[in-house]
């Protein structure tokens, strides 16, 4: 874990002192700086970004209530993590299911400056990705704190160890058990996690032919820019359809009853790949009405999987607005 230069530390200890002191906008100015980045540990905690968003504000929370507590036997950064990790902790033992969505890249672009440790085993593009992410749920909570800590955000086994207030032994049994876990899940095909590197181009391209071929309405087209192992799901429905035919047989009569010129899509980001925002025709008022988002997952030469979430409640994460404009509702906009 990286620790602040002698400078921000001075700052970070006078607006503690203030904050410590009943001071709220100096525990603003302290925590402003780890929001965002303890809004995606959430999100890969719990694999919703509502529950983040929820998660960091209770995190917030109860660290105010709890900031006179604070004794500075850790870093504040570390104390943060230690208790969004345990209202995540919470937050998960609540659910009844388990709940995978969608990440805005805007949010990521925050943490560009961000730097991991020396431990770190993943990098900042596939430690977002969707399935790296629905493949944190499948872990057991503390196998799964441990390895994000450890592995994404590399800490050190120690530092980890004390978070979780457990040893550095445990810690290595959790993170083996983890890792032993996503291995399995590769080899038995279950978990589509594909480290493979997309350049931004390959990216805009293939993302470009799909919307391109949704607005003639060519299934065919969309079809063909799939591998021929391609699966589409839509959690948290239990729908699995698995290769060219079975995807093309769900293009040509789910959407819109198979009337795929009655939705129009528009390019967005998320979990650092391309993603479309569907608005499906309202009949009645003949606008187009937020419906739900897809997101691609590319391989080296063609769309590996497509994950869609019809949720309209996600757009405001994306910041596209609830009804499409005029002017992008035409075919091609």
């Amino acid at each position: 874990m990286t620790a602040p230069s002698t400078a921000e530390g001075a700052v970070e200890t006078a607006l503690l002192v203030a904050a410590q002191g009943g001071d709220e906008a100096a525990f603003r100015r302290l925590t402003e700086g780890h929001v965002r980045e303890l809004h995606v540990h959430c999100y890969r905690m719990l694999g919703s970004v509502q529950d983040a968003e929820d998660a960091v504000q209770e995190t917030l929370l109860r660290a105010w209530r709890h900031l006179s507590g604070f004794e500075r036997r850790s870093s504040f950064r570390s104390w943060l993590y230690r208790i969004a990790t345990n209202v995540a902790w919470s937050s998960g033992r609540r659910r009844q299911a388990i709940e995978i969505s969608p990440y805005p890249d805007a949010y990521l672009e925050e943490l560009e400056n961000a730097s991991e440790g020396p431990a770190a085993r993943y990098d900042r593009r596939e430690s977002v990705q969707l399935a790296f992410v629905a493949a944190m749920q499948l872990l057991p909570p503390r196998q799964r704190a441990a390895l994000l800590l450890h592995d994404v955000l590399g800490w050190k086994a120690v530092e980890v160890a004390g978070l979780l207030d457990t040893t550095p032994s445990s810690v290595h049994s959790a993170l083996h058990r983890a890792r032993a876990t996503l291995e399995r899940g590769r080899e038995q095909a279950n978990l589509r996690l594909d480290r493979t590197a997309v350049s931004s181009q390959r990216e805009r391209e293939l993302a470009g032919r799909f919307l391109a071929a949704w607005d003639a309405v060519d299934v065919a087209g969309l079809v063909a820019l799939l591998r021929e192992d391609a699966v589409l799901t839509m959690p948290p429905f239990p729908l699995r359809y698995e290769g060219r035919e079975a995807i093309a047989e769900f293009f040509s009569t789910v959407p819109a009853g198979g009337a795929l010129d009655q939705i129009r899509l528009v390019s967005t980001r998320a979990n650092r790949q391309p993603a479309l925002a569907a608005y499906q025709l309202d009949p009645g008022t003949g606008t187009y009405q937020a419906y739900g988002i897809m997101v691609l997952t590319l391989g080296a030469d063609a769309i590996a999987e497509i994950t869609g979430f019809a949720d309209s409640m996600l757009f405001r994460f994306f910041d596209l607005p609830p009804e499409l404009p005029p002017e992008l509702a035409a075919p091609g906009a």
